[in-house]
């Protein structure tokens, strides 16, 4: 159960928003299979992270120019592949009545612009006017870059905001910016404990609380 009260709210998209583990775990193990790294190992490291810091971390000698090659590859296979993308339950009817409210919303995602625009179409959700895709980060999620931009683009002090995220890279990320956060799954981490919690966003309420919004569920 959580009863929230927020001035705006954060999402990662993800794992959050968007069930596309089928497509990311195929991608990341080609990759281990290609590269000679086990893909259990890669998942367990990539989930939430923008894909250079995980081709760096198992690709540590190759040239910078090379590790931008292999990445530009796995995003555009990523992007082409929208065959079972779905949002998560619950989250289309949620997204909607948080804009019918008129609540600010950003989506803070370590995926790249096109891939986040095609995958958040491909699952049937409307891309926020406040967005911030791995393009504009310097540090990617473990780092809070990501969620202070977006509370900057939405006007609003990180620490009036709810973030929504599910891994652990992007839960330290959203922790370190001092939004409220939520544990969105069954993700079981140091970072989630004492965090609030929902399993998808089905039954998730959203009413005006002053000038602020309450959510709950």
């Amino acid at each position: 159960m959580i009863d929230i009260v927020a001035s705006g709210v954060l999402f990662d998209m993800d794992g959050t928003l968007v069930d596309s583990t089928a497509v990311v775990e195929a991608t990341w193990t080609d990759f281990g299979h290609e590269h000679g790294v086990d893909p259990d190992e890669i998942l367990a490291f990539s989930h939430g992270r923008q894909a250079i810091d995980t081709v760096r971390r198992f690709l540590p000698d190759l040239a910078a120019d090379e590790q931008q090659r292999i990445v530009a590859a796995l995003v555009a296979r990523e992007t082409a592949a929208t065959d079972g993308i779905l949002a998560l339950p619950g989250a289309i009817a949620f997204v909607q009545r948080l804009a019918e409210l008129g609540v600010p919303v950003a989506l803070v995602t370590s995926a790249p612009r096109e891939l986040a625009a095609g995958r958040m179409a491909a699952a049937g959700l409307d891309l926020p006017e406040a967005f911030v895709p791995s393009e504009d980060m310097e540090r990617g999620k473990p780092h809070p870059e990501g969620y202070l931009r977006g509370a900057a683009l939405l006007g609003v002090d990180p620490a009036h905001c709810v973030a929504f995220e599910d891994a652990p890279a992007g839960l330290e990320s959203a922790v370190a910016s001092g939004a409220t956060t939520v544990v969105v799954g069954p993700l079981e981490a140091p970072v989630t404990v004492g965090l609030h919690r929902v399993s998808d966003y089905t039954g998730l309420s959203v009413e005006r609380d002053g000038d602020a919004f309450r959510i709950r569920g």
